[in-house]
């Protein structure tokens, strides 16, 4: 718990509330412990309460704090977004609680949230900036960090080209920072420019919306509420999304909902199973598949949900009818009787959600991995109704609205894509001339193909010069936001850093990126704000965006990041362009106005309605939310849904209520309805438009494709449409005024009318069980590329190599290559409920680092006692491309036979060397360890580059000294 420090007595807290019907009086915690007798000791019972509402009080009662006020902030973790009632007193945070009017965390915080006001405060932040010279690191000033990053970043552009230099973003930045990330990457020249959904869910982007539309959670944890079945695969919530719990646990409890939980290792979410499901890692589709066989067998398919709204699902049953129970038991281990029931489970107890995480997305076969569960549920009927979906848990707290934004090598904001008529939409958002932009680029070429991704980035830099798609290798790192040990293969993203010109590292914290390389020089350390410093928006995992207020100023020299953005930007001469439309305070383009540009633009997945105004207006009235359906039920916000989640159609000044399940069809299109996205309106002549299925209430009871102006003028809807809206419609078109889509009219008109009869903007077709443009149409088990089960390989091959994004990705010729003899035990990794990410920030806490204070290995006692190694020991993990991490082993049967875990939030040792040293004085976080992706080993997804983490091998031996 955090300590308040105040000079006051502690006040009525929300635990002497929740405690004084039973003593028939208010009374503080101190009074409490001291009349019930309990000793510090025994003050651990009260675990049990909400972690918020716990706090230990001083020890001299003085008067209160009566000009305290108390600001309303995002937690910085995890993606429930749970609300902070930060308090503050002339301008320092004092005390802090979790929102008990919060429909998303309902009063609850998790450890990290808890503690989130060292976050800030804490005395281990970069506090001005830095840069490396000979082997130390020495204070400098932000004029002299922007000079010098400056001049050499234009040097390497103008010698190498703007490719030459990565801008990595953050899934920390809020909405408006994000997407000004991507603006300024733009008008840089590149599409070099990623942020940490690459490595956690850009698969689940990619085949959830190739699916049925948006790739997106389709519900939220609310709502999960309704669900009479719960099937968790690749997510231990209750370590990485504890207040997610709160929901699962009361659907579990009111509704007798059973508990499904796929997992090789027995995690604290699969102790609260009904049917725990031990499953070899990486063998996700054919388990999946396996379920649906019996689902098939059985006749247990929602049949008319098929025939209405999914295309391809015999294609699909054709592959299914391949998984027997005893093939499934072969490849997976698991036993087809526990399938079968598993099957009947979720046929009986509908509606049921499908909830993901990471577990199933950091694969080479990720994007087929997502799409058999979406399958799952579309077999069952359990999409676009309430309780039902794809729940899929985001990691960072604004990883969801960073990806929303375009802070992507793929695409621009709102998932434009990188085509010429993208461009010309985003240049008419931002008011500039459209051969400008072109002009920043070293070829037109290069503006439309997609970057080098995150997860290889180190590869543009060590890479042959002729296997590289651009002109010149990688030369400099913008690391902002992004912690490194996050990333696989750490011994080759070593040697990139040693080998790049420049090495710039903006941070609250100074991250791995300032100790894991062995550089003199060339290196700089810039301390940016945290959110708590900051305002604006995040989106939550549900798409319900808030707006977060600022708490405090930024302390010591930190400067928020779009601030650092703006510096840069006039340094490199487009300060102007960057913010045209944009208010600029002193250095600091205003948030409200950024997300005013976001609104203007972001049309494909309606990020248009949730204008500040209305977001602020949530955040000051949750009280009025509904705790399970997240509407607003009377005062200011009536019949909205929490937080606006997208899409949210039209203008803010139409008052659309935001989309709080996608593809319900159940309710009109204007109160938070949907059908199934038409991507594709046909393939090889035959229709996906749905055309017995469509919203409650819809004018247009058919299938049809997104509309258009000459859509509307077909339908004679056009003369809803005002004045102004034809006039930016005709603008936008010019002679082809008839083609300007939903997607880029920027009046909304096109929106607005068709909301206004009931029919979806972006058409109304089936969702694809198929998705013929992917390597794997159909989800197939492929083999991972380190996997001991050598039997497998020919008949379940991985993919041949092949050349995408910029770099040659490699399958076959390293799937042919057969270690398992020498390295027999697989290697998998995961969260801690202590840390977060790259884990830097909360290993800097003292209050989590106590929890958590040593890296480790988990190792079956079968596998200890054949290496000789006891609980305690310091063992080698040596993985089998030559990285190895010395860590503690913690012997448990928590993982099974042959199979090994280790927590990825450690940092600053390597191969066995404390590089506590190397930190800037003062800046190295508590607990320092081993980054299990030292040993973590080649490996990415076919369609987006995600990196393997969750199943290569390893070998595991006593350390001797």
């Amino acid at each position: 718990m955090l300590i308040k420090k105040r000079d006051g007595e502690a006040r009525k807290s929300a635990l002497s509330e929740n405690l004084a019907s039973v003593s028939g009086g208010s009374m503080d915690r101190r009074a409490f412990l001291r009349r019930s007798g309990l000793t510090a000791g025994g003050a651990a019972l009260l675990g049990g309460i909400g972690a918020g509402t716990v706090r230990k009080a001083d020890a001299v009662p003085v008067a209160p704090d009566a000009k305290a006020e108390v600001k309303r902030a995002i937690c910085t973790h995890c993606s429930v977004g749970c609300t902070v009632n930060a308090e503050v007193s002339n301008g320092v945070w004092i005390g802090q609680e979790p929102a008990f009017d919060s429909p998303l965390n309902l009063g609850s915080h998790c450890a990290k949230g808890a503690a989130v006001r060292e976050h800030a405060h804490g005395d281990r932040r970069l506090k001005y900036p830095m840069k490396l010279e000979g082997g130390k690191y020495k204070r400098i000033s932000w004029e002299q960090a922007i000079t010098e990053v400056g001049d050499r970043l234009l040097k390497i552009r103008e010698t190498a080209g703007p490719d030459s230099v990565y801008w990595l973003g953050s899934a920390k930045f809020s909405n408006e920072q994000a997407y000004l990330m991507r603006k300024f990457a733009a008008l840089w020249g590149t599409n070099n420019v990623d942020h940490q959904a690459r490595i956690c869910h850009s698969t689940t982007v990619a085949g959830v919306a190739q699916t049925w539309g948006y790739g997106a959670m389709t519900n939220s944890y609310n709502d999960i509420h309704n669900s009479k079945a719960m099937f968790f695969i690749g997510s231990n919530a209750a370590e990485a999304h504890p207040v997610a719990m709160l929901h699962i646990l009361k659907a579990k409890e009111q509704n007798k909902a059973p508990l499904i939980v796929c997992d090789p290792r027995f995690t604290r979410t699969a102790a609260h199973a009904d049917e725990y499901v031990r499953m070899r890692p990486g063998t996700d589709v054919p388990l999946i598949w396996g379920i649906m066989w019996h689902i098939f067998e059985n006749g247990w398919e929602d049949k008319e949900f098929i025939r209405k709204r999914v295309w391809g699902m015999d294609q699909v049953k054709a592959e299914v009818a391949k998984w027997t129970p005893e093939e499934t038991e072969r490849v997976t281990g698991v036993p087809g009787a526990q399938l079968k029931r598993v099957a009947q489970i979720l046929a009986t107890h509908k509606p049921g959600t499908v909830v993901w995480c990471m577990g199933g997305t950091q694969h080479t076969v990720g994007n087929a991995n997502v799409r058999a569960y979406c399958n799952l549920q579309l077999a069952l009927g359990n999409v676009g109704v309430a309780g039902g979906g794809t729940n899929i848990f985001r990691g960072h707290d604004n990883v969801q609205g960073a990806t929303d934004m375009g802070l992507d090598v793929t695409t621009l904001p709102a998932y434009y894509g990188l085509a010429a008529p993208a461009w010309k939409h985003w240049a008419r958002v931002w008011g500039l001339d459209y051969d400008y932009i072109k002009g920043r680029f070293k070829t037109p070429e290069l503006m439309e193909a997609p970057g080098i991704p995150v997860s290889r980035w180190y590869d543009g830099v060590n890479e042959a010069k002729e296997n590289i798609a651009q002109p010149e290798p990688i030369k400099a790192m913008v690391y902002w936001g992004h912690a490194p040990n996050s990333q696989t293969r750490q011994p080759e993203l070593k040697k990139a850093m040693e080998k790049l010109d420049t090495l710039v590292i903006i941070d609250p914290y100074p991250t791995v990126s300032a100790v894991l390389h062995d550089r003199t020089d060339g290196v700089y350390l810039l301390p940016a704000a945290t959110q708590f410093e900051v305002d604006g928006s995040r989106t939550a995992s549900n798409r319900s965006i808030q707006w977060s207020e600022q708490v405090i100023k930024p302390m010591f020299e930190c400067k928020a990041d779009q601030e650092i953005m703006y510096l840069f930007a006039k340094k490199f001469g487009y300060a102007a362009e960057l913010c045209k439309n944009i208010k600029v305070e002193g250095d600091k383009p205003v948030a409200e106005d950024i997300l005013r540009e976001i609104n203007r633009g972001a049309w494909t997945i309606a990020y248009t309605g949730q204008s500040p105004e209305r977001l602020k207006a949530h955040m000051a009235n949750q009280q009025t939310f509904d705790k399970t359906t997240l509407r607003a039920v009377g005062g200011p916000c009536d019949g909205d849904y929490y937080g606006l989640p997208w899409p949210c159609w039209g203008t803010a000044e139409m008052k659309h209520p935001g989309t709080p399940n996608l593809y319900d069809p159940s309710k009109p299109v204007k109160d938070g309805g949907l059908n199934f996205r038409a991507l594709f309106p046909e393939y090889k002549g035959e229709s996906l438009l749905a055309t017995d299925s469509w919203p409650e209430g819809s004018e247009l009871p058919a299938g049809h494709p997104g509309f258009t102006y000459g859509m509307l003028k077909k339908l004679g809807w056009d003369v809803d449409l005002t004045p102004e809206e034809k006039a930016t419609i005709e603008k936008i078109g010019g002679e082809k005024a008839d083609d300007v889509a939903w997607t880029i009219d920027l009046s909304g008109g096109i929106q607005r009318v068709a909301v206004k009869h009931g029919a979806a903007p972006f058409g109304n077709g089936k969702a694809r069980a198929v998705v013929w443009n992917f390597p794997d149409p159909v989800p197939l088990h492929r083999e991972p590329l380190y996997t001991p089960r050598r039997d497998l390989v020919e008949k379940y091959p991985t993919h041949a190599d092949k050349k995408m994004m910029r770099l040659p990705f490699l399958y076959k010729s390293i799937q042919d290559k057969d270690v398992s003899k020498e390295f027999p035990i697989i290697l998998t990794s995961g969260r801690l409920v202590e840390y977060e990410g790259g884990g830097d920030e909360t290993r800097s806490n003292p209050w989590l680092a106590e929890l958590q204070p040593e890296m480790f290995v988990e190792v079956n006692p079968f596998d200890a006692n054949n290496a000789g190694i006891r609980a305690g020991d310091y063992v080698w993990v040596h993985g089998p491309e030559g990285g190895k991490v010395k860590v503690k082993a913690r012997i448990t049967e928590r993982v099974g036979r042959g199979v090994a875990f280790m927590p990825f939030h450690f940092g600053g040792w390597f191969q066995g060397k404390d590089l506590r040293s190397k930190y800037p004085e003062g800046a190295s976080p508590i607990v320092l360890g081993e980054s299990t992706n030292t040993a973590q080993t080649y490996g990415y997804d076919s369609v987006t580059g995600m990196q393997e983490t969750k199943v290569t091998l390893c070998r595991i031996e006593k350390f001797q000294a």
